[in-house]
């Protein structure tokens, strides 16, 4: 792939991969934009982390996505990494999860109740047991991917999640609904595109983006997930 020439020497309207226009830093957002934000993000702002076991990974991301705050996440996960329940050699039931899950967790100093207790405490429980008797292998990223999603539960977002912080690939990304509205704004996705459905269309377009941009794919979606984050859905 030619990557697309320097910041320097585009102007607003050249397109930087078709139908993504480079804008200027200031357009919020704008593809100018997020490699200015990249170009400052400092070490550690790309969230990769490989050093907790595959049982934590799968576990901290089964207990995110829609609907769980970020907050939320790691306070739940704390709770039930410190009862045990992701250590080796080991396979807790659905209601043993389903028990730390309905006590509420202190999420910025005050008590609130975790949402699906139910649902992700039986996806929980069935994900360690597979990963306990049958791990996926790490050899491809993408394989290793494929193989997560055939645990209940995980689709391609989350299994890319999970690659992303085992692995510490950019071989995939991460397309939760801050990047894919992000996306959309800037003309890198199309409004009629979904996921799961469109998911392989739509990350290779993002990691087109990147390579574009000359920035890591692990790096960007980050930097765009804290940013829309922070914007707000009524701010752009």
């Amino acid at each position: 792939m030619r990557i697309s020439s320097g910041p320097s020497e585009r102007g607003p309207d050249m397109e930087v991969i078709p139908g993504v226009r480079w804008g200027k830093p200031e357009w919020v957002p704008s593809a100018a934009y997020w490699a200015a934000m990249s170009a400052i993000a400092e070490d550690g702002d790309d969230f990769v982390c490989t050093e907790a076991t595959l049982k934590e990974q799968v576990g901290f991301c089964l207990l995110g996505g829609f609907g769980i705050t970020a907050e939320m996440n790691h306070a739940i996960f704390e709770r039930l990494e410190g009862e045990g329940v992701f250590r080796a050699n080991y396979v807790p039931v659905a209601s043993e999860i389903e028990r730390l899950l309905l006590t509420p967790v202190n999420v910025d100093g005050r008590p609130r109740r975790y949402r699906f207790p139910h649902q992700r405490s039986t996806r929980l429980a069935s994900a360690m047991r597979i990963l306990e008797q049958d791990p996926p292998s790490s050899d491809d990223p993408r394989t290793f991917r494929n193989e997560l999603m055939k645990i209940p539960g995980i689709g391609p977002k989350t299994a890319s999640w999970i690659a992303r912080n085992w692995l510490g690939s950019d071989e995939v990304a991460i397309l939760d609904v801050h990047i894919i509205r992000a996306g959309i704004l800037i003309g890198l996705f199309d409004r009629k595109q979904t996921v799961p459905k469109d998911y392989d269309v739509m990350e290779a377009r993002f990691l087109a983006f990147a390579a574009a941009l000359n920035v890591r794919p692990s790096l960007l979606d980050a930097v765009m997930w804290r940013e829309m984050r922070t914007l707000g859905r009524g701010s752009v």
